[in-house]
């Protein structure tokens, strides 16, 4: 391994990176889907106290994981409950090397989102980019500008 700086700091801030991110969607799709169960149900009683009119929200329930996502990626902690479980976080990838780096802008996290449903839609292809760069992003964290890294990994030095 190189001993250049920036080469350190990426394997600082990103080992292991890859297999918590897994655990950690599966820990939101489990929340998202307790949310969504939840939306539904307030949907069917609106509904219901309604007369019927308060059924034109369910259009709405598809937004759940998107506003879900772009949500709690904007917050001060910058990840998601799974993310943050497992002591990730979410940073936009050119402050890096700033003392503290920037969480993601509104517009970084709502491309990040999208991106992230594009890649499953695409068969979950664009997640093998995290095995050919040194910072182990997908092509969805690329394309938005973002990096995930250790939360822990922010507060110390190298």
């Amino acid at each position: 391994m190189s001993l250049r700086s920036d080469v350190v700091l990426d394997a600082w801030l990103t080992r292991d990176v890859w297999p918590r991110r897994i655990v950690a969607f599966i820990v939101d799709f489990l929340l998202i889907a307790v949310l969504g169960f939840v939306a539904i149900w307030v949907v069917v009683v609106f509904g219901i106290l309604t007369l019927g009119l308060g059924f034109l929200l369910g259009h709405l329930l598809p937004l759940v994981p998107f506003v879900y996502y772009v949500a709690w990626l904007v917050t001060m902690g910058a990840a998601t409950p799974g993310q943050r479980l497992l002591g990730l976080t979410v940073r936009q990838d050119d402050s890096l090397a700033l003392a503290n780096p920037v969480r993601p802008s509104l517009a970084q996290a709502i491309a990040w989102t999208v991106l992230l449903y594009l890649s499953f839609a695409l068969s979950m292809v664009p997640f093998i980019a995290v095995f050919f760069n040194r910072r182990r992003r997908a092509l969805h964290d690329i394309l938005a500008g973002v990096t995930v890294v250790h939360a822990s990994a922010l507060n110390r030095g190298v």
